[in-house]
C-alpha cells in the first residue's frame, strides 16, 4: 500500500461513528475528529432544555440562549479546630433532669430513661449559664439609692453570694460609704478588723504590680466562706473623722480590679459625696435597690432624675432595678405602680420576695435563705450579667 498513511496502523473502518467513507483513518485524523465531536457535545449540553411539546430545534433566526455567567466566588473557608469546638459547645444541651419526678425516674433507672429537664429546672440551668458567662475584663456594679433602708447592703451581699457560688469566686463586695457603712457587720466576720481605711494607709505595698499578690489582700478583705466572695468593709473606727474622697475610691478601685473579676459596690446615702459620684461614674452597671414603699421608691426615682440632669449618658440601658418586699404582705397596687415606672426608667425590674432570714439585721445566713429568695436573686444576677 502507498499513500499518506503509509507506515501508520489503521484505526477506524467504514461505518463506525457515522463515517461513510471507504477508507481507513490515520491517528492524526482521528484526533481532530474526536475534538470536533467533543465540541459538538459540549455545545448541545449547554443549550437550554426544550419542553416535550415543542420541536427539538429552535428557528434559525433565534440564537441559542447561553447560560448566565456565574459570579466569581472567593476562596472557601474550611472549619478550623476552634470552629469545631465552638459548634460542639453550642450543641450541648442542658442535660438530663435531676429535679422532681423526672429526676427521680432518671435515678431509679440509672439514666436509662434519660428524661429531659422540666421547665423550672431548665430555666434554673439557663440562668446559671448566663451568670457564668465570660467578660473581657473586670466589671463594676454599683448598688445605689440615697435613702437608708432601701436594701442596698442586703442586695450587695445577696448578689455576692449568687455571683460567688455560681461563678466559683473572683468576686468582692466593697462598702464604699464615705464614713461608716454596715456591710462589714452584715457579712461574715474575720480574724482581723481591717477596712478600706487601713488598706489606704498600706496601699504602697501593692504599688509593684509584679510583686503584690492577691493573698496579700487577705489582711484587708473578709472571706465569706462557702459563699465564695470577699468583703471589704468601710471604716469602723470611732476615732476617725475623715471621709473617703474620690481619689481614695479610684486608688482602691484600681487595686481591686487587678485581683477580682466582679466588683460589687455598696454606696452610702449622700449622692453628693465625692466617692459616691466616683463610684457611679466608674460603674459598668447601676443597680437601683428599693423596697415596696412609696418613700423608698420615690427616692430612687429622684436619684435617677438627678443623674439624668447631671448628664449621665444612656442611663436607662445602664441601669436595672431590684424591688424587694419589706414584709410578708405588700400593697399590690403600689408594687405594680413601682414596677411600671421603673420599667420606664431602667432596662429591667426584678422582684425579690420577703425573707425572714434577712430581718434580724445581723450576719446574713446564706444557707438559710429561702429557695424563692435564691431563685429570685439568680434571675436578677443573670440579668445583670447579660447587661454587662
Amino acid at each position: 500500500m502507498t499513500g499518506s498513511w503509509l507506515g501508520k496502523k489503521p484505526l477506524m473502518t467504514q461505518g463506525h461513528l457515522g463515517d461513510t467513507s471507504d477508507r481507513l483513518y490515520t491517528t492524526d485524523e482521528l484526533t481532530a475528529y474526536g475534538r470536533r465531536r467533543d465540541a459538538e457535545a459540549t455545545r448541545v449540553a449547554g443549550a437550554p432544555l426544550v419542553p416535550a411539546q415543542q420541536p427539538a430545534q429552535q428557528p434559525a433566526q433565534q440564537p441559542a440562549q447561553q447560560p448566565a455567567a456565574e459570579e466569581p466566588q472567593g476562596p472557601r473557608r474550611f472549619m478550623s479546630a476552634t470552629d469545631f469546638l465552638d459548634r460542639r459547645a453550642e450543641e450541648v444541651g442542658l442535660g438530663p433532669a435531676t429535679w422532681g419526678w423526672r429526676g427521680w425516674v432518671n435515678r431509679v433507672t440509672r439514666g436509662l430513661a434519660d428524661l429531659a429537664m422540666g421547665p423550672a429546672e431548665a430555666e434554673h440551668e439557663t440562668l446559671r449559664r448566663a451568670v457564668q458567662r465570660d467578660f473581657d475584663g473586670p466589671r463594676t456594679i454599683a448598688f445605689i439609692n440615697p435613702k437608708g433602708g432601701a436594701a442596698k447592703t442586703t442586695g450587695v451581699l445577696a448578689a455576692g453570694y449568687t455571683f460567688g457560688t455560681v461563678r466559683g469566686g473572683g468576686v468582692v463586695a466593697w462598702d464604699n460609704n464615705e464614713t461608716r457603712g454596715t456591710l462589714g457587720i452584715r457579712g461574715t466576720r474575720s480574724t482581723h478588723r481591717n477596712t478600706t481605711r487601713e488598706l489606704l494607709e498600706d496601699l504602697e505595698r501593692f504599688s509593684d504590680v509584679y510583686q503584690s499578690r492577691i493573698g496579700d489582700l487577705g489582711a484587708f478583705v473578709r472571706s465569706q466562706g462557702d459563699a465564695h466572695f470577699d468583703v471589704l468593709a468601710s471604716d469602723e473606727r470611732p476615732d476617725v473623722t475623715g471621709t473617703i474622697r474620690a481619689e481614695d475610691y479610684l486608688a482602691v478601685h484600681r487595686l481591686l480590679e487587678r485581683f477580682y473579676r466582679i466588683l460589687l459596690i455598696d454606696t452610702g446615702n449622700n449622692m453628693r459625696a465625692e466617692n459616691w459620684l466616683a463610684a457611679a461614674e466608674s460603674a459598668d452597671l447601676l443597680v437601683v435597690t428599693s423596697t415596696v414603699r412609696e418613700d423608698t421608691g420615690y427616692s430612687g426615682l429622684w436619684m435617677l432624675d438627678a443623674l439624668q440632669d447631671a448628664g449621665y449618658a444612656d442611663l436607662k440601658h445602664k441601669t436595672v432595678t431590684v424591688l424587694s418586699d419589706p414584709s410578708p404582705t405588700v400593697d399590690d397596687k403600689l408594687a405594680a405602680d413601682l414596677v411600671d415606672v421603673y420599667e420606664q426608667r431602667t432596662r429591667a425590674v426584678y422582684r425579690v420576695p420577703y425573707d425572714p432570714a434577712l430581718v434580724a439585721g445581723s450576719v446574713v445566713p446564706y444557707a438559710q435563705l429561702s429557695k424563692a429568695t435564691r431563685q429570685s436573686w439568680l434571675r436578677a444576677v443573670a440579668g445583670m450579667a447579660e447587661a454587662l
